[in-house]
């Protein structure tokens, strides 16, 4: 279970600090308006990630439960998924491209509309229920329970709590864009080999079982 949760933590951390909607979210709020109701938008982000957690957990172990051959269709669902990630992200570290704009929000937001907002822009994103989805598969794909699959959800939202509070406190600075700029390709690339490993080894694992 410990090799499954690093792995997996690895590549969660990687996605959660390339650029996606959740940083943008953050930076957005956090060039505007300041440190604080950026953190509150973290704070959202991280209870969104919970909820996927606590879904994808239980949703995946009762069809795994009722239906065992779908854990097979998971497997190679799910590892293309993440290789498709990983290759996606490799792509754009090869072709030079840096991350989208991140423009400040307008408006001012109190506490709870901020987190609302980072809680938002996790639950209404397809691609959080898919990456979340993919996460679940893999560790299922380890053996392991739905109970176990549950504890991976808090320490997803501690990392996110903490590469996106770094964030917050990054863009709420008077050069936040130029140092983001600098180690953009890096992240991408990180992100690429850590869901690239994950994809490939749940797809391996997939194509095992179809040969027996």
């Amino acid at each position: 279970m410990i090799t499954a949760f690093v792995l997996t933590l690895l590549g969660v951390m990687a996605a959660q600090a390339a650029p996606g909607p959740n940083l943008a979210a953050v930076a957005s709020v956090a060039l505007a308006q300041g440190r604080r109701p950026a953190v509150f938008v973290v704070t959202g982000i991280a209870s969104g990630m919970l909820i996927w957690s606590l879904a994808t957990a239980f949703g995946l172990g009762v069809l795994i439960s009722a239906y065992p051959l779908s854990l097979l269709v998971l497997k190679l669902a799910g590892g293309a998924y993440l290789l498709w990630l990983g290759l996606r992200a490799a792509r754009a570290v090869i072709a030079g491209n840096g991350p989208g704009a991140f423009g400040p929000v307008a408006g001012a937001l109190s506490h709870g509309a901020a987190w609302r907002r980072g809680m938002l822009v996790v639950l209404t994103n397809p691609k959080a229920a898919l990456m979340w989805a993919a996460v679940a598969s893999f560790l299922f794909g380890q053996g392991l329970t739905a109970w176990q699959v549950l504890a991976f959800g808090p320490l997803g939202a501690l990392s996110g709590l903490t590469i996106y509070g770094a964030y917050a406190l990054l863009f709420s600075t008077g050069v936040a864009m130029r140092g983001y700029a600098r180690f953009a390709r890096a992240v991408e690339g990180a992100f690429a080999a850590a869901f690239g490993a994950m994809g490939a080894t749940l797809l391996f694992s997939g194509l095992k079982e179809t040969t027996r």
